[in-house]
């Protein structure tokens, strides 16, 4: 038994590196990043969505569903999420006897939209000035 614990002990711990204090591969200051990325948009589907939003008026539910090329229970889902923050507005009627469901970007959309890409922004210029 005792053989078995020492082996266990001699094993690679890369927690003990970290804890060894190795020098920070940055030693200037570097410009703060936002802490507050929003996770809602930065799903691949839901920033797709509200970047299409972002430069059309409005898109129909086809629209969408043909530029991100994804399903109809996919764009349902996330169309849902984005609404139910506020992020998009959803307007359902009739062209004739099919049922039409359009979307466009709300205001409190589009300056989520502009937050998040300030914050992506700024860890872009972070990574390259480290």
């Amino acid at each position: 038994m005792a053989k078995t614990s020492t082996a266990r002990d001699e094993r690679y711990h890369p927690s003990r590196e970290r804890e060894a204090g190795l020098p920070a591969a940055h030693t200037q200051p570097r410009e703060p990043v936002p802490a507050d990325l929003d996770r809602l948009i930065h799903e691949r589907v839901r920033l797709g969505i509200v970047s299409a939003l972002a430069v059309n008026r409005s898109l129909t539910f086809n629209e969408l569903k043909a530029m991100l090329k994804t399903t109809d229970g996919n764009l349902s889902v996330h169309a849902r999420r984005l609404e139910e923050a506020d992020y998009i507005a959803c307007m359902k009627s009739f062209d004739g006897r099919l049922p039409k469901t359009e979307y466009r970007l709300t205001a409190a959309g589009r300056k989520a939209l502009e937050r998040y890409l300030n914050h992506m922004e700024a860890l872009i210029r972070a990574t390259r000035e480290g």
